[in-house]
């Protein structure tokens, strides 16, 4: 708004912290909008807060400050604003990465923001060991700085942890290496102190907590840490709309959906200006709603994305056409759309981010292909395989009531495909059913029932035409239920099978994560083997 930029505009040339904090407002900004003017905006001035820092840095080239910084004789030549330099100019590094990842599809722009993110690192890294040096002397604004370390050394590990071996093995060969446990503790310590950044380090972990292990992860995000790091802050600032979604989210990912829907809707009065929280809100009231198999109001607010926000139209459009076919013959269209007709300009509406289209959007353009036929066979629960690639079922795992609905609605699918004429496609849709049936048998205690849908589906490779995602996803769910049973050696090798022996098939690097958090799982000490509320990786 114009008073946040008089606020900090006017700084920003002679202060370092001024600059960044409004390069990383306007940063967040873009990353919520997509759009390119916000992001050539919040480049630009990234760019300008690099130069500032530049300005504060010690007047040597950056090969000789790392040389001091790693034989640690010149440590004291260094001032403190200097070392505040340091560190201000790695964040920037890396918020520019980032954008340049977002911004531009040529392979150059994306060499560029490796070499940003391979600077901002080793920076990072050399700032750490100086930390850690008998040489250094705390000065009187040392808690910023530490937390700008804690802040980027907790990111870099973390995030590094997270992804699959085949690109880990690429960046460890860059010097890249990733360590969870260490991430971890640098981002708590990072929240715990009182510096410019933990409010920074807090929210990384909440979206670690509630996002990260959530979708790309076996689901198990640690929600008691989540609420705990949230709750000073949601009492600090009871109208904070950024706060309030993720108290939503906390609430959704503990199975009490009515709760959650009351903090998104509480998130959406709070504050006008940013309507990118609202769109984040409205993306989780309908899943909310999907829970809950409340079809239509699912496809009110699918409506209310497709007409407000630029993410991704053709995921939108793709979820509205969905709910549509979730309708009841009683049901009309609240807007007179036809399922079929929506489905059809689905493949038209593709983006491209960073010269690659959103896999989610890849997904629901291969799946609405199957309409464009003068003879279309419908898809049988579109909405509710659409969950899977969410991980919804580990929401609804929590509330037996809620997957005893949803294995009803399997049920009645599947009886529908069993009397309809059968079609070149029958196999791909009765292994999507039998997938998500078997992920309610699990959350409902039925181990052997869920263990036969999975191997249905792999039993039944050969018959299936599109749908090939089903297989190492099948793979993957049998094998989580196995490490819910401590039946370790047998997990991994599933999962092994899984990672190694299928390419090229829908959601393929968001797979790959979820199977990297669970071979982390079976590999890590068996205290977290069992675990009560257990749920997929779906």
């Amino acid at each position: 708004s114009c008073a946040l930029h008089l606020l900090f505009s006017c700084r920003t040339k002679e202060s370092m912290y001024h600059a960044l904090t409004y390069a990383t407002i306007l940063e967040m900004q873009a990353m919520m909008t997509f759009d390119p003017q916000d992001i050539l905006n919040a480049g630009n001035t990234m760019k300008e807060a690099q130069a500032t820092c530049q300005r504060f840095r010690k007047k040597s080239t950056v090969a000789d400050s790392f040389n001091n910084l790693v034989h640690r004789q010149s440590l004291e030549h260094f001032t403190e604003e200097e070392i505040h330099a340091e560190i201000c100019y790695a964040e920037c590094l890396l918020q520019r990465a980032a954008l340049t990842f977002l911004q531009d599809e040529n392979m150059v722009s994306f060499i560029k923001g490796g070499i940003k993110v391979r600077n901002s690192y080793q920076t990072y890294r050399e700032l750490d060991s100086l930390i850690q040096s008998p040489h250094y002397v705390k000065g009187e604004n040392h808690l910023h700085f530490e937390g700008g370390v804690k802040l980027g050394v907790g990111a870099f590990n973390l995030t590094l942890s997270m992804f699959p071996a085949r690109i880990l093995r690429l960046l460890e060969f860059v010097g890249f290496s990733g360590n969870k446990e260490h991430g971890l503790l640098q981002l708590q310590e990072g929240a715990s102190s009182y510096s410019f950044r933990s409010v920074l380090c807090t929210m990384l972990l909440l979206c670690y907590h509630t996002f990260m292990t959530f979708v790309l992860g076996t689901g198990k995000g640690n929600v008691e840490e989540a609420e705990k790091l949230l709750k000073p802050y949601l009492a600090r600032y009871p109208k904070g709309a950024i706060f309030l979604f993720f108290a939503g989210r906390i609430e959704t990912l503990k199975g009490n959906i009515d709760a959650a829907v009351n903090r998104y809707e509480e998130c959406c009065e709070a504050q006008q200006y940013w309507k990118q929280f609202h769109h984040m809100c409205y993306w989780e009231l309908m899943w909310c709603f999907t829970y809950k198999r409340q079809w239509k109001m699912a496809f009110f607010y699918a409506d209310l994305l497709s007409k407000e926000n630029t993410w991704s139209k053709a995921t939108y459009i793709y979820m509205k056409a969905a709910y549509l076919s979730m309708f009841g013959p009683d049901d009309c269209s609240p807007f007179g759309d036809s399922e079929v007709e929506l489905f059809r300009i689905v493949p038209s509406l593709k983006l491209k981010i960073a010269g690659k289209s959103l896999p989610t959007e890849k997904f629901a353009i291969r799946k609405a292909r199957r309409y464009l036929s003068s003879n279309p066979i419908p898809l049988p629960v579109p909405p509710l395989e659409m969950m899977y690639i969410w991980n919804g079922y580990a929401v609804i795992g929590k509330c037996p009531n809620l997957t005893e609905g949803m294995l009803e609605t399997l049920n009645e699918a599947e009886e529908a495909l069993a009397r309809s004429s059968a079609t070149e496609l029958l196999a791909d849709d009765r292994c999507v059913i039998k997938l998500l049936k078997g992920l309610c048998f699990k959350h409902l205690g039925k181990i052997s029932e869920a263990e036969d849908h999975f191997n249905y589906i792999y039993l039944n490779e050969k018959k299936i035409k599109y749908d090939h995602y089903l297989i190492p996803n099948a793979l993957l769910e049998l094998a989580i239920l196995y490490l819910d049973q401590d039946r370790r050696e047998e997990a991994i090798k599933l999962l092994e099978k899984a990672k190694q022996n299928y390419k090229n098939y829908s959601m393929e690097t968001r797979t790959h994560f979820r199977i990297q958090a669970a071979l982390h799982q079976a590999k890590s000490a068996p205290e977290n083997g069992m675990h009560c509320g257990a749920s997929a990786v779906s």
